[in-house]
Parts: C-alpha cells; structure tokens; sequence
C-alpha cells in the first residue's frame, strides 16, 4: 500500500517539474518590445 502511494507521489513531483520546465523555456516577449540597437552597430 505505501509503495503505491510513494509512486504516486513521486510521479506527481516529476510531472509538476516537468511541466515547470516546460513553460519556463517558453519566453514571453511583449508585444510593444522593439529590438534595441548596440552600441558598436557603427563598426
């Protein structure tokens, strides 16, 4: 019985920290960002 609930609970932890993992490599740019131009472009 124990065994079955300590998978269970391990599955869970893995899967949330997957999904965390997961939305974190998403990158959220806003729309009205507009690319900043470096300071070297001159070269």
């Amino acid at each position: 019985m124990w065994i079955i609930v300590f998978i269970v609970a391990v599955l869970f932890v893995l899967g949330s920290a997957l999904l965390l993992l997961r939305s974190a490599k998403i990158p959220r740019i806003p729309n009205n960002a507009k690319a900043q131009p470096y300071e070297d472009d001159d070269e």
